[in-house]
């Protein structure tokens, strides 16, 4: 079976992250998009998200996955914000079923530990195996060390 990384990332850090595994694992990859655009720069998409996060929105996602069944590691990757994951990734998995899949969960923040998140992605992929995190922090020996646990 083969692996995924679905991430998403809007300052590009959780996009550098996704690569460095992709370099690692040689997962297929897939950045998750939405349909409306978030603003450009952090002071002006932090209300935004804010705003999803108190409305509970689920914004529309303008990615389309190939057929999850060919996929049995999902590598979840994303920013944390109000210590949870964005609320794109409740998009993604109402659309998607990850019924079965092993979902490595990675991060990326300025102070944010991978902890705060974990109970969301738990939430989200219910139905899923979900391991342990890594807040990356652009230390590759330690990604490559949590890599080869996997």
């Amino acid at each position: 079976m083969k692996k995924m990384i679905i991430y998403f990332s809007l300052s590009n850090n959780t996009k550098k992250a996704a690569e460095k595994i992709q370099e690692i694992t040689n997962a297929d990859m897939v950045r998750l998009e939405p349909i409306a655009p978030y603003p450009d720069g952090y002071d002006n998409y932090v209300p935004v998200t804010q705003k999803e996060f108190e409305n509970k929105t689920h914004p529309a996602l303008n990615t389309q996955l190939p057929d999850l069944n060919d996929y049995d590691t999902i590598y979840l990757g994303y920013p944390t914000w109000n210590g949870q994951v964005p609320m794109i990734f409740h998009t993604l998995f109402d659309k998607y079923d990850f019924k079965g899949k092993t979902i490595v969960p990675f991060t990326t923040s300025m102070s944010s530990p991978i902890s705060e998140s974990m109970p969301s992605v738990k939430k989200l992929a219910i139905a899923s195996k979900v391991t342990d995190g890594l807040r990356y922090n652009n230390d590759d020996e330690q990604l490559i060390k949590f890599l080869s646990d996997k």
